[in-house]
Order: structure tokens, then C-alpha cells, then sequence
């Protein structure tokens, strides 16, 4: 049965290590027979959340900017996959701004229950990405407390430019819905 697949870029870098590995899920992803969008946050305007809450109850935010849309989007896929660079053990700033934005899906009708993590690091160590792993899975935890169980798959590289020479590890997680 063919998904809405949508991948979700993070990277301001063109063709930056995780934008590469994001492009290698929509092989996969496409290779599959699935419907698959990708979007860059690199050329979005989306403004920091207010906090105000209204979107618990309206399902829209009050600040008018790309994120509207790509929320919608996230609202109509079946999976979503996330990619982004590790910045200071963490998750970039652009797509944990987007996931705050993401608040008015928490009360909505979603359809997603699958969620890849796809993450580059230029360090080395094998816990280079836990704070990041660890921050998407709290957005996670949130919506399973709203809705039917959401799963997490999270997979990338520690090394910069691996991926370049294994490009089809991220197409290999996509296949197997196992980590990498």
C-alpha cells in the first residue's frame, strides 16, 4: 500500500551531509512506491512560537508563516521523516523551531505514525546524537499521549561525508524500518 511520505530538511547547508541523507530516504522512499514530498527549511520564514496556546483549540496557528503549510503537510502524511545536522549535541535550531509550530497537530486528526530521524554529526562519538534523539522523542511521547502509537526510527552518520560513500545506508533503513 503506497504512503504519503514527507521528508523534512533542516540543513541551511545545500547539500550538507544530512540534506544527503534526506535526499537518499526519498530514493528509498520513491524506490518503494511511495508518494514522497521533501522540503527545505532553508529558504522558510518560521517565526518562534508565542506560546499561546490558541492552536490547541482552533488547530491553526495565530503567526502566519511557512510553517502553516508545512504543518498541514505533516497533518496529511503517513510518515515524516526528519533530517538535520547535530549542532552542540542537539538538534538544529530551524527544526526544533518547526516542531514547536507543529503544536497545533497535537489536538488534530493526524495521520503520520511513523517517524524517521535522520541526523549528521562531525563528531565522532556514538552519543553525538542522543540529545537530539532524546528531544524528537519528547515531541513524540506527546503526541502518543493524544493519539494511537507513533514510532521512531532514527538512524544517520557520525562521521562527515560517510554518507557519500555508503549511499545506500539511509535507503537500507527505509527498506528494513530498522535502525541504521
Amino acid at each position: 500500500m503506497s504512503k504519503n511520505v514527507l521528508i523534512i530538511s533542516s540543513t541551511l547547508r545545500q547539500n550538507g551531509n544530512s540534506e544527503i541523507l534526506a535526499q537518499e530516504f526519498a530514493h528509498g522512499a520513491k524506490d518503494a512506491g511511495h508518494n514522497m514530498e521533501f522540503i527545505s527549511l532553508r529558504d522558510k520564514e518560521i517565526k518562534f512560537c508565542r506560546g499561546c496556546l490558541a492552536c490547541v483549540k482552533t488547530q491553526k496557528c495565530t503567526i502566519k508563516d511557512d510553517s502553516c503549510e508545512i504543518v498541514e503537510k505533516m497533518k496529511n502524511a503517513d510518515v515524516i521523516a526528519f533530517a538535520t545536522p547535530i549542532y552542540y549535541y542537539e538538534m538544529s535550531g530551524q527544526l526544533k523551531t518547526l516542531l514547536d509550530r507543529a503544536n497545533p497537530l497535537f489536538s488534530s486528526d493526524y495521520k503520520f505514525r511513523d517517524i524517521y530521524f535522520l541526523t549528521s554529526a562531525a563528531d565522532t562519538e556514538k552519543n553525538a546524537a542522543d540529545g537530539a534523539i532524546n528531544g524528537i522523542n519528547g515531541w513524540i511521547v506527546c503526541f502518543e499521549k493524544a493519539k494511537l502509537k507513533t514510532t521512531l526510527h532514527a538512524g544517520g552518520v557520525e562521521t562527515p561525508g560517510s554518507i557519500k560513500e555508503q549511499p545506500d545506508l539511509l535507503k537500507k533503513a527505509y527498506d528494513t524500518g530498522k535502525n541504521v
